[in-house]
C-alpha cells in the first residue's frame, strides 16, 4: 500500500521486524505488572520446563497495537484486538509482524495479524481499527519497518 492509496480488502501492511531481547521481555512484563517468574528469571523458567524466559501476552498485545498505529497513524483507534499466542518469543529470536486488511466499511478496517518467529507463529488474530480520514496517507515510510532499540539495550 502506498501513500495516497485507498484502503481496501487485500491490502498488506509493511512487515515490522522486532528483535526479541531480554530487556524487551522483562520490561514488557514489568510494564504490564506481570511478575510471573518465567518472564524475568531464567532459572525459574527452566525449572518450569522452558528453555529460557519468554514474552507475555500483554507485551505481544502492545506490539500488535504499536504495529497498527504505526501504519494507520496515531489518530486511529483500536476498537477490538483478538489475538492468540502460539510459539513462545525467546531472547535472541526475531518476530516479524505482518497484517492484511480483510474488511473495510464505515471508517473501520479489520486487519488479520500474524507474528512469526524462528519457531513458528507467535501471535495470530484480528484487530478492528477506526480510521482517521487521512489514514490512506498515514503509513510509515518503507525504511521504518524495523523496531529499533537504544544502543545500550541488549
Amino acid at each position: 500500500m502506498k501513500a495516497g492509496d485507498e484502503i481496501k480488502p487485500g491490502d498488506e501492511l509493511p512487515a515490522l521486524t522486532v528483535p526479541i531481547t531480554r530487556t524487551l521481555i522483562v520490561a514488557g512484563a514489568l510494564a504490564s505488572r506481570d511478575y510471573q517468574d518465567v518472564h524475568h528469571d531464567t532459572d525459574a523458567a527452566r525449572e518450569k520446563g522452558s528453555p529460557d524466559i519468554f514474552m507475555n501476552i500483554l507485551t505481544t498485545n502492545g506490539l500488535v497495537g504499536r504495529y497498527l498505529t504505526d501504519h494507520f497513524g496515531p489518530r486511529c483507534v483500536l476498537r477490538k484486538v483478538a489475538i492468540r499466542l502460539g510459539a513462545p518469543n525467546y531472547p535472541g529470536d526475531t518476530m516479524v509482524l505482518r497484517g492484511t486488511v480483510t474488511e473495510v466499511s464505515d471508517g473501520t478496517a479489520v486487519v488479520r495479524i500474524v507474528g512469526a518467529n524462528g519457531l513458528g507463529h507467535h501471535v495470530t488474530g484480528t484487530a478492528t481499527v477506526s480510521l482517521p480520514e487521512d489514514a490512506a496517507t498515514a503509513s510509515l515510510p518503507e525504511d521504518a519497518t524495523t523496531m529499533s532499540l537504544p544502543k545500550d539495550a541488549e
